[in-house]
């Protein structure tokens, strides 16, 4: 009897250091993936690296998907003195086959945080912009847009394309709707039928000018007319943009009264950081999606005693600061007007104050004031996470 206790005892310590040995093994290949997840993905609204690690049996196999090809090289690297399978998805998905790139193609497209039409809407992207496309999900599809941000849209949304499409689309010559709001009509006339709706912003490639009309082009080829005096040439519009303060808040100021929407970045509607990226936009600037993305870009100005350093154009953000183990959170962005001035999207496009005596003041937005940061400086544009747009 005492002997085959010990022949037990014996075989429950080899499989508890058995099983101690795997759980350590799975301990070190879960902190190299974290290690890597957050040196190249750490904001999963920019980038895909869904990487797990699970064990089955004697075999340990990673699984997953990443449009990461240099993170997942380097990770098999790092593990490849262990013995796994490696699962994890690369991509652009198969079954996109070469259609990997995309043009939006409705005035203003919805883009949704899941693939379906009653998920919460992440952000917007406006007629002509061009995406990456990573996967398909039944008429869905994962998309990102020049400024890194990901979303599903659905197939009505834009123009599936092969490299060569989408290289042909970026050459041709296009122009770029400049008034708030406007129709594009079947015919030269403004009373024929319309197309489509068409917002600030828009892009579409020119065939040509017919009397008062530049007749276009969708990206799924269909064609329309819009009265010439309400566009500009692109190209010609991005080379003689000035971007400066006085401009900045003359396009700011044009929006006003325009209603909030949350995820919305067009002049149907705007959320707060939907609107500074389109007021810097509409001047050549492309500006990260969110404000807690926006925070980390540009030059920090000093606040400490009050806010006779900001500048008209600098971006105002709110939230709640950090506190023993709070940690900050950014909800709000604004852009500064001058004497102690903001417009922002809140409720609508608005004008409020952080000066008391004012009857603007905002009490909530004045308690809530994080920082300042200053994207336009003297000698041209803080290059600190920003770039100008030159699509």
């Amino acid at each position: 009897m005492k002997t085959i206790s010990l022949i037990i005892f014996i075989l429950l310590q080899g499989f508890l250091l058995n099983m101690n040995s795997q759980d350590s093994t799975l301990e070190k290949i879960n902190n190299v993936v974290l290690e890597l997840k957050n040196r190249y993905a750490p904001d999963k609204r920019t980038a895909i690296f869904d990487v797990s690690v699970i064990q089955e049996n004697d075999k340990i196999i990673l699984f997953g998907e990443t449009n990461l090809h240099e993170a997942k090289n380097e990770l098999i690297n790092s593990l490849k003195n262990f013995q796994l399978e490696d699962s994890i998805v690369r991509l652009p998905g198969k079954n996109l086959g070469d259609k990997i790139y995309g043009i939006i193609n409705l005035s203003v497209a919805n883009m949704r945080v899941k693939p379906e039409h009653g998920e919460e809407m992440a952000t917007q992207a406006l007629l002509g912009s061009p995406l990456k496309v990573w996967k398909k999900k039944g008429g869905w599809y994962l998309v990102q847009t020049p400024d890194d941000y990901l979303g599903w849209v659905d197939d009505d949304g834009f123009q599936q394309m092969n490299k060569e499409e989408f290289d042909e689309w970026i050459a041709s010559e296009k122009v770029i709707y400049i008034q708030k709001y406007g129709s594009a009509y079947s015919e030269a006339e403004i009373n024929s039928l319309p197309v489509s709706d068409i917002v600030e912003g828009d892009i579409l490639k020119k065939i040509n000018t017919e009397g008062d009309f530049v007749k276009v082009e969708y990206p799924d080829k269909r064609t329309a007319y819009i009265p010439k005096n309400e566009t500009e040439n692109y190209s010609e519009w991005i080379n003689n943009l000035e971007t400066n303060p006085d401009n900045l808040l003359k396009t700011a100021k044009t929006f006003l009264g325009i209603p909030y929407l949350w995820g919305g970045t067009s002049s149907k509607g705007f959320d707060c950081s939907g609107f500074t990226k389109t007021v810097y936009s509409l001047n050549g600037i492309m500006l990260p999606r969110d404000a807690s993305q926006q925070v980390n870009v540009g030059e920090v100005i000093d606040t400490k005693n009050g806010f006779e350093n900001l500048n008209p154009g600098d971006l105002l953000f709110f939230g709640r600061k950090a506190a023993g183990d709070s940690k900050e959170r950014v909800t709000h962005v604004a852009l500064y007007i001058g004497n102690n001035e903001f417009i922002h999207a809140s409720g609508s496009v608005r004008i409020n104050s952080l000066d008391k005596s004012k009857e603007n003041f905002s009490e909530y937005r004045f308690n809530t004031f994080i920082r300042a940061k200053r994207l336009l400086l003297k000698n041209g544009i803080n290059t600190n996470g920003i770039k100008k747009i030159n699509q």
